[in-house]
């Protein structure tokens, strides 16, 4: 197959999909706001189950469940009717997810799941099968052809189970009010955390604090930007920030300036530098650095100079 027909294809895969996706919108009924507001009254969790690639989706709806303030927890449907069942306590919510809601295991397990009292919710391609009967609620799913070539592989009834399964959690999202500091608390870890929880103090408290007086010499400003070792020093008068000198100013002056021997960082500083709070977040600190094309910002508290942002910091911790 030639590389225009392979892209044709996919495409037509994609085109596919995005249709099924769109023809959901129609399945969204009393049904789903039913079932949205179970989950949100409940004192239990939602135990998600399912077979075959519906068990893969139900763990990724797990996992967005769980990072947005709804505990869910996976159950495999096979290993329920053989032991698992006791994951299900009294005040959970059950969610099975199934394209033909007719498959053996389900057809065991949701009469066991009625029978302990809790709460059925189906996602299901045909909500008159044995689960969608079964079901308290049902979520419905159905899709008109797979991306299969022959209709086997779950491919386009997946992709719709996953949706729903993210309106779902979002629709919770919504109810509970979660907030993005909700979320940094279940997200602390990688980039995505770092952006919500970092602030500037974080990175300004590793960091060293160049900082040199107006009557410094050059030699000596030379000597504290290279061993504080984040191309800068802050001038300070007073205790007050007045000026700040980076490599890059003495670069520029050693190009221009044939006798330097006499001069003081009050000649070279530039006067008015970009500054941010430490209490502000790590991310708001690049958007400055980016915004002025910068790469390092002075930080100060209640005031008083506090420390240096550079950008390799931001970097480093993943940030960008």
């Amino acid at each position: 197959m030639e590389d225009v027909a392979i892209q044709s294809y996919a495409k037509d895969i994609i085109l596919m999909e995005s249709k099924a996706i769109q023809n959901l919108e129609a399945s969204i009924d009393k049904s789903f706001s039913d079932a949205v507001k179970a989950v949100f009254e409940s004192k239990g969790r939602v135990i998600i189950t399912g077979i075959g690639k519906s068990a893969i989706i139900a763990t990724k709806i797990v996992a967005t469940l769980n990072s947005t303030g709804t505990p869910a927890v996976f159950m495999h449907a096979a290993d329920a009717i053989h032991g698992d069942l006791g994951t299900i306590l009294k005040d959970d919510i059950v969610i099975c997810i199934s394209k033909s809601g007719n498959t053996p295991e389900i057809k065991v397990l949701a009469p066991l799941i009625k029978n302990f009292k809790n709460t059925l919710i189906a996602i299901t391609g045909n909500k008159d099968s044995f689960l969608g009967k079964q079901a308290d609620f049902v979520l419905n799913t159905f899709v008109e052809k797979e991306a299969c070539p022959n209709n086997l592989a779950p491919t386009t009834s997946t992709t719709a189970q996953l949706v729903m399964g993210d309106a779902l959690a979002v629709c919770l999202l919504k109810l509970r009010g979660f907030s993005k500091d909700d979320f940094a608390k279940f997200h602390p870890g990688g980039a995505l955390g770092k952006t919500l929880y970092l602030r500037v103090s974080d990175i300004t408290s590793q960091n060293m604090k160049p900082q040199v007086n107006p009557e410094t010499p050059l030699k000596d400003v030379i000597i504290e930007i290279s061993t504080n070792m984040l191309g800068v020093t802050v001038v300070l008068e007073n205790d007050e920030v007045i000026g700040i000198i980076t490599d890059g100013d003495l670069r520029r002056m050693l190009s221009t300036t044939e006798n330097f021997t006499k001069l003081k960082a009050k000649d070279i500083m530039t006067k008015n530098p970009k500054t941010i709070a430490n209490s502000a977040m790590a991310i708001d600190a690049l958007d400055l650095l980016e915004t002025y094309d910068i790469t390092q910002l002075i930080s100060h508290e209640n005031g008083k100079y506090a420390g240096v942002v550079h950008l390799h910091n931001l970097v480093k911790e993943g940030i960008i």
